[in-house]
Protein backbone atom coordinates (compact mmCIF):
# COMPACT_ATOMS: atom_id res chain seq x y z
CA UNK A 1 0.00 0.00 0.00
CA UNK A 2 2.57 2.29 1.11
CA UNK A 3 4.64 1.55 -2.47
CA UNK A 4 1.30 2.06 -4.44
CA UNK A 5 1.06 5.64 -2.58
CA UNK A 6 4.66 6.62 -3.27
CA UNK A 7 3.81 5.67 -6.71
CA UNK A 8 1.05 8.16 -7.02
CA UNK A 9 3.61 10.66 -5.21
CA UNK A 10 5.93 10.50 -8.15
CA UNK A 11 3.63 10.57 -10.96
CA UNK A 12 1.87 13.95 -9.36
CA UNK A 13 4.88 15.46 -8.85
CA UNK A 14 5.37 14.74 -12.32
CA UNK A 15 2.39 16.00 -13.51
CA UNK A 16 2.76 19.29 -11.46
CA UNK A 17 6.26 19.92 -12.98
CA UNK A 18 5.16 19.71 -16.74
CA UNK A 19 2.13 21.76 -15.74
CA UNK A 20 4.08 24.53 -13.75
CA UNK A 21 6.48 25.10 -16.38
CA UNK A 22 4.40 25.23 -19.28
CA UNK A 23 1.20 27.00 -18.26
CA UNK A 24 2.35 29.11 -15.06
CA UNK A 25 6.41 30.27 -15.35
CA UNK A 26 5.05 31.36 -19.56
CA UNK A 27 2.20 33.11 -17.61
CA UNK A 28 4.56 35.05 -15.40
CA UNK A 29 6.39 36.81 -18.44
CA UNK A 30 9.34 36.58 -21.15
CA UNK A 31 12.22 37.71 -17.87
CA UNK A 32 10.99 34.74 -15.78
CA UNK A 33 10.91 32.22 -18.34
CA UNK A 34 14.46 33.36 -19.19
CA UNK A 35 15.74 32.74 -15.80
CA UNK A 36 13.28 29.77 -15.22
CA UNK A 37 14.98 28.05 -18.43
CA UNK A 38 18.64 28.72 -17.41
CA UNK A 39 17.98 26.72 -13.87
CA UNK A 40 19.74 23.25 -13.96
CA UNK A 41 16.91 20.20 -14.16
CA UNK A 42 18.10 19.86 -10.57
CA UNK A 43 17.03 23.65 -8.98
CA UNK A 44 13.77 23.33 -11.23
CA UNK A 45 12.96 19.81 -9.38
CA UNK A 46 13.81 21.68 -6.02
CA UNK A 47 11.39 24.43 -6.57
CA UNK A 48 8.11 22.30 -8.28
CA UNK A 49 8.34 19.90 -5.10
CA UNK A 50 8.71 22.59 -2.50
CA UNK A 51 5.57 23.95 -4.28
CA UNK A 52 4.13 20.79 -3.92
CA UNK A 53 5.35 19.78 -0.76
CA UNK A 54 3.38 23.75 0.47
CA UNK A 55 0.22 22.30 -1.23
CA UNK A 56 0.28 18.69 0.35
CA UNK A 57 1.17 20.10 3.44
CA UNK A 58 -2.02 22.76 3.65
CA UNK A 59 -3.85 19.40 2.84
CA UNK A 60 -2.88 17.25 6.10
CA UNK A 61 0.40 15.42 4.33
CA UNK A 62 3.50 16.36 4.59
CA UNK A 63 4.63 14.24 1.88
CA UNK A 64 7.53 15.38 -0.07
CA UNK A 65 9.72 14.40 -2.81
CA UNK A 66 13.28 13.12 -2.15
CA UNK A 67 15.86 15.65 -1.47
CA UNK A 68 17.56 17.26 -4.14
CA UNK A 69 21.19 18.56 -4.12
CA UNK A 70 21.98 22.02 -3.39
CA UNK A 71 24.94 23.99 -3.73
CA UNK A 72 26.24 27.47 -4.42
CA UNK A 73 24.90 26.79 -7.71
CA UNK A 74 21.75 26.62 -6.51
CA UNK A 75 21.64 29.52 -4.12
CA UNK A 76 22.38 31.65 -6.78
CA UNK A 77 19.78 30.36 -9.36
CA UNK A 78 17.28 30.52 -6.97
CA UNK A 79 18.90 34.29 -5.98
CA UNK A 80 18.14 35.48 -9.53
CA UNK A 81 14.60 33.81 -9.79
CA UNK A 82 13.56 35.38 -6.76
CA UNK A 83 14.87 38.70 -7.55
CA UNK A 84 13.06 38.09 -11.26
CA UNK A 85 9.62 37.12 -9.50
CA UNK A 86 10.05 40.12 -7.47
CA UNK A 87 10.52 42.47 -10.35
CA UNK A 88 7.61 40.64 -12.25
CA UNK A 89 5.17 41.80 -9.31
CA UNK A 90 6.09 45.09 -9.56
CA UNK A 91 4.31 45.04 -12.81
CA UNK A 92 1.21 42.19 -13.13
CA UNK A 93 -1.66 44.33 -13.93
CA UNK A 94 -2.00 42.02 -17.03
CA UNK A 95 -2.12 39.05 -14.42
CA UNK A 96 -5.49 37.86 -13.28
CA UNK A 97 -5.82 37.51 -10.18
CA UNK A 98 -5.20 33.49 -9.48
CA UNK A 99 -2.11 33.62 -11.90
CA UNK A 100 -1.01 36.93 -9.23
CA UNK A 101 -1.91 34.49 -6.37
CA UNK A 102 0.52 31.53 -8.19
CA UNK A 103 3.10 34.70 -8.59
CA UNK A 104 3.19 35.44 -4.93
CA UNK A 105 3.19 31.76 -3.92
CA UNK A 106 6.83 30.74 -6.46
CA UNK A 107 8.15 33.36 -4.61
CA UNK A 108 7.71 32.36 -1.05
CA UNK A 109 8.31 29.03 -1.82
CA UNK A 110 11.77 30.34 -3.47
CA UNK A 111 12.30 32.40 -0.54
CA UNK A 112 11.40 29.77 1.71
CA UNK A 113 13.76 27.40 0.12
CA UNK A 114 16.62 30.03 0.20
CA UNK A 115 16.07 30.81 3.92
CA UNK A 116 16.71 27.12 4.55
CA UNK A 117 19.40 26.59 2.86
CA UNK A 118 21.76 29.55 1.88
CA UNK A 119 25.29 30.00 3.43
CA UNK A 120 25.50 33.20 1.81
CA UNK A 121 25.93 36.85 3.00
CA UNK A 122 24.81 38.55 -0.77
CA UNK A 123 21.82 36.27 -1.00
CA UNK A 124 20.77 36.34 3.06
CA UNK A 125 20.82 40.50 2.23
CA UNK A 126 18.19 39.79 -0.32
CA UNK A 127 16.21 37.92 2.30
CA UNK A 128 16.49 41.12 4.64
CA UNK A 129 15.76 43.60 1.89
CA UNK A 130 12.31 41.53 1.22
CA UNK A 131 11.24 41.47 4.92
CA UNK A 132 12.21 44.68 5.16
CA UNK A 133 9.83 45.43 2.49
CA UNK A 134 6.84 43.81 3.75
CA UNK A 135 7.41 45.12 7.22
CA UNK A 136 7.58 41.41 8.22
CA UNK A 137 9.89 41.99 11.71
CA UNK A 138 9.11 38.23 12.61
CA UNK A 139 10.77 37.08 9.48
CA UNK A 140 13.91 39.55 10.15
CA UNK A 141 14.17 37.58 13.49
CA UNK A 142 14.16 34.23 11.92
CA UNK A 143 16.77 35.24 9.23
CA UNK A 144 18.67 36.86 12.37
CA UNK A 145 18.36 33.36 14.08
CA UNK A 146 19.66 31.17 11.27
CA UNK A 147 22.88 33.61 11.38
CA UNK A 148 24.11 31.99 14.24
CA UNK A 149 22.59 28.29 13.91
CA UNK A 150 24.22 27.51 10.28
CA UNK A 151 26.40 30.54 9.12
CA UNK A 152 30.17 30.44 8.71
CA UNK A 153 32.10 32.99 11.51
CA UNK A 154 33.66 34.23 7.69
CA UNK A 155 30.19 34.59 5.90
CA UNK A 156 29.00 36.49 8.90
CA UNK A 157 31.62 39.00 8.69
CA UNK A 158 30.79 39.30 5.25
CA UNK A 159 27.82 40.24 5.74
CA UNK A 160 28.56 43.11 8.49
CA UNK A 161 30.42 44.76 5.31
CA UNK A 162 26.92 44.97 3.37
CA UNK A 163 25.41 48.22 2.52
CA UNK A 164 21.89 46.90 4.04
CA UNK A 165 22.23 48.18 7.74
CA UNK A 166 19.87 45.80 9.40
CA UNK A 167 21.39 42.84 7.65
CA UNK A 168 25.00 44.52 9.25
CA UNK A 169 23.15 44.87 12.42
CA UNK A 170 22.04 41.09 12.76
CA UNK A 171 25.11 40.45 12.08
CA UNK A 172 27.42 42.27 14.43
CA UNK A 173 24.94 40.55 17.09
CA UNK A 174 25.28 36.84 15.19
CA UNK A 175 29.21 37.31 15.22
CA UNK A 176 28.98 38.12 19.21
CA UNK A 177 26.91 34.70 20.20
CA UNK A 178 28.99 32.34 18.43
CA UNK A 179 31.80 30.34 20.70
CA UNK A 180 35.18 32.53 21.19
CA UNK A 181 36.95 29.81 19.73
CA UNK A 182 35.15 29.66 16.25
CA UNK A 183 36.02 33.58 16.23
CA UNK A 184 39.71 33.23 16.82
CA UNK A 185 41.24 31.80 13.47
CA UNK A 186 39.46 34.94 11.70
CA UNK A 187 42.26 36.80 13.84
CA UNK A 188 44.89 36.04 11.25
CA UNK A 189 42.29 37.21 8.65
CA UNK A 190 43.14 40.46 6.95
CA UNK A 191 39.90 41.33 6.01
CA UNK A 192 38.19 40.13 9.30
CA UNK A 193 40.57 40.56 12.17
CA UNK A 194 39.14 44.20 13.33
CA UNK A 195 35.40 43.27 13.00
CA UNK A 196 36.13 39.73 15.07
CA UNK A 197 38.50 41.66 17.48
CA UNK A 198 35.23 43.84 17.87
CA UNK A 199 33.25 41.14 18.65
CA UNK A 200 35.55 39.78 20.89
CA UNK A 201 35.66 42.67 23.18
CA UNK A 202 32.13 42.55 23.40
CA UNK A 203 32.06 39.30 24.45
CA UNK A 204 34.60 40.37 27.05
CA UNK A 205 32.80 43.45 28.07
CA UNK A 206 29.50 43.03 27.39
CA UNK A 207 28.96 38.93 27.84
CA UNK A 208 31.86 38.76 30.84
CA UNK A 209 32.92 35.35 28.90
CA UNK A 210 36.24 34.31 30.28
CA UNK A 211 37.57 32.99 27.29
CA UNK A 212 37.29 35.99 25.31
CA UNK A 213 39.07 37.99 27.51
CA UNK A 214 42.10 35.67 28.16
CA UNK A 215 42.18 36.25 24.23
CA UNK A 216 41.99 39.90 24.74
CA UNK A 217 44.66 39.71 27.32
CA UNK A 218 46.91 37.61 24.86
CA UNK A 219 46.17 39.94 21.93
CA UNK A 220 47.57 42.82 24.19
CA UNK A 221 50.55 40.85 25.33
CA UNK A 222 51.73 40.39 21.46
CA UNK A 223 51.00 43.76 20.39
CA UNK A 224 52.89 45.49 23.44
CA UNK A 225 55.69 42.79 22.53
CA UNK A 226 55.94 43.25 19.53
CA UNK A 227 55.61 47.53 19.52
CA UNK A 228 58.94 49.43 17.82
CA UNK A 229 61.57 50.55 20.74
Amino acid sequence: MLRLEDERFALSFIVTRKLFEEMTITAFGARVASVWEGLRPNTRKLIVGALQARQTETKGSKKTPGNNSYDARSDWELSRLLAALDERSKDAKDLTEEQTKELRQVAETCEGVLQERTLSAEVFTQLVDRAMRANDYKRIDSLGNILVERFPAGEICELIRQENQVARALAHEALVLLPTGILVPLLNDPFDADIVRDAIERQAFDFNIEEAREILAMLEHEELHNEPE
